[in-house]
């Protein structure tokens, strides 16, 4: 027992103070740079044509696209089998020549392949890892290797016209080619207000609550927040809420950023409240709140840089969220 318990405190002491270090920024784009797009999660049916557009898009931008050999694999739920996912993945991390990884989608499937991945050459040669939804899971555990990423749009993001996801689009080039990235919105009545300072950590709320207890749980002291969910009740949205919140995970941030709360279900029995006070009624008093950031399952769908310091300010017209470097 003894022999377990200075392990113990030194990664618990390790991780607070790692908390507050600056991340590793993985190089930014340059022309001529090569992207892969490699599906970890849920199956492409029917999708060859969204992929190819997500393909020319980069190409466009002057970037050289390679897709994951597996896919289009197709096993029941998921985009191949864990090990052909795994594979897929793996090979873009040790791949030098790989500049950036880009989910095609995400669904549900990437837990699966975490824990199969080995990070040795990628935690030598960073490089961007890009998606959002499930993709939430190597966010978390990236974070933990001292790396940022990239909360942004996914290759099937190209199913929607380009003219309706422009803010989508170029937020996300912004933050691959290491341009000034800041957002100015309008403020919620809901909102908390008040400005700090701290790295922006989260994605996903059920793939954050799904997170605790692993070592790809983040440490969420002195960082500000993000969350976004897609298709639950209200009710589950509380317990996963909840969950985190009997896990220490709001005790001590600084801010919460909320993103889109998409189709959310209704119930047999009324909630009895909004979900932004749901929210509201979870978080800890005195937490500055932004809500309705644009970043999730809409068609805006702002890019956001995890383990960036960024600027926070939420006022009672507008609120900005400005990047630092």
């Amino acid at each position: 027992m003894k022999n377990n318990v200075l392990p113990l405190l030194f990664l618990m002491t390790f991780s607070s103070a790692f908390a507050q270090e600056k991340l590793i920024t993985p190089p930014y784009l340059q022309k001529g740079d090569t992207i892969a797009i490699v599906a970890p999660a849920g199956i492409l049916k029917n999708k060859e044509e969204i992929i190819e557009k997500a393909k020319q898009l980069a190409e466009s931008w002057g970037l050289k696209v390679v897709l994951g050999k597996n896919v289009f694999n197709q096993n029941n739920h998921f985009s191949g089998t864990d090990a052909e996912r795994c594979e897929d993945f793996q090979k873009a991390l040790n791949n030098k020549n790989i500049k950036a990884i880009w989910a095609a989608r995400g669904g549900y499937g990437s837990v699966r392949v975490l824990d199969l991945l080995d990070f040795t050459k990628f935690k030598n040669n960073p490089k961007w890892v890009i998606g959002y939804s499930d993709i939430t899971a190597f966010h978390n555990h990236i974070h933990n290797l001292g790396i940022e990423t990239i909360h942004g749009m996914m290759g099937t993001s190209l199913g929607d016209e380009l003219k309706d996801i422009k803010e989508t689009v170029s937020s996300f080039k912004k933050a691959l080619f290491g341009e000034d990235l800041s957002y100015t919105i309008p403020s919620s009545k809901y909102n908390r207000s008040g400005a700090v300072e701290g790295q922006v950590i989260g994605g996903n709320l059920a793939i954050l609550a799904s997170m605790l207890g692993s070592e790809s749980q983040l440490n969420t002291e002195g960082k500000i927040v993000f969350i976004e969910e897609i298709g639950e009740y209200k009710y589950a949205i509380d317990r996963m809420l909840q969950s985190l919140k009997r896990a220490n995970y709001f005790t001590k941030i600084k801010a919460v950023v909320v993103g889109d709360m998409t189709k959310v279900k209704k119930n047999s029995t009324a909630w009895g409240s909004s979900i932004e006070q749901l929210i509201i009624d979870v978080l800890p008093e005195g937490i500055p709140v932004l809500f309705d950031f644009p970043a999730g399952h809409e068609l805006d769908n702002r890019a956001l840089i995890f383990g960036r310091k960024v600027e926070l300010t939420i006022n009672n017209q507008e609120s900005s969220i400005i990047f630092k470097k």
